[in-house]
């Protein structure tokens, strides 16, 4: 019996003491109070633009179609856990699941705007044939 507890509760996912699933129900703002400063600076900054992206999310996933975003900016809610988001590295949009260990962080911080550079080793040039 107390073998079962412990493995129930490691898969419960927690946040700052308090569970996924009671992290959906509250507002935004309430979740604003358990990150760290910066993103609850921003959060209650910009509060509306997030309900407002949160809003469009859940209407275009009821359609059954892709959310998109330029704005990278967007502190990562409860709300949008789960959710597939394409995020705008500049050239294409990136496919971002959104899963629990993101909360708190931004949408572009899992866009990446850089490539990684690949460079050939010395003496491999390829020289065209006469």
């Amino acid at each position: 019996m107390a073998e079962e507890k412990l493995v129930k509760k490691s898969k419960d996912k927690f946040f700052r003491g308090k569970n996924i699933e009671e992290l959906k129900s509250i507002d935004t703002r309430e979740f604003a109070k358990l990150v760290k400063s910066r993103a609850r600076r921003t959060i209650l900054r910009n509060y509306d633009v997030i309900e407002a992206f949160v809003k469009k999310c859940e209407m275009k996933d009821s359609k059954n179609r892709l959310i998109k975003t330029h704005d990278r900016t967007i502190v990562i809610v409860p709300k949008m856990i789960g959710k597939t988001i394409g995020v705008y590295n500049g050239k294409e949009f990136l496919k971002v699941i959104i899963t629990e260990d993101m909360l708190g962080h931004r949408l572009g911080e899992f866009s990446m705007t850089r490539k990684i550079a690949k460079h050939t080793t010395i003496g491999t040039k390829k020289v065209a044939k006469e």
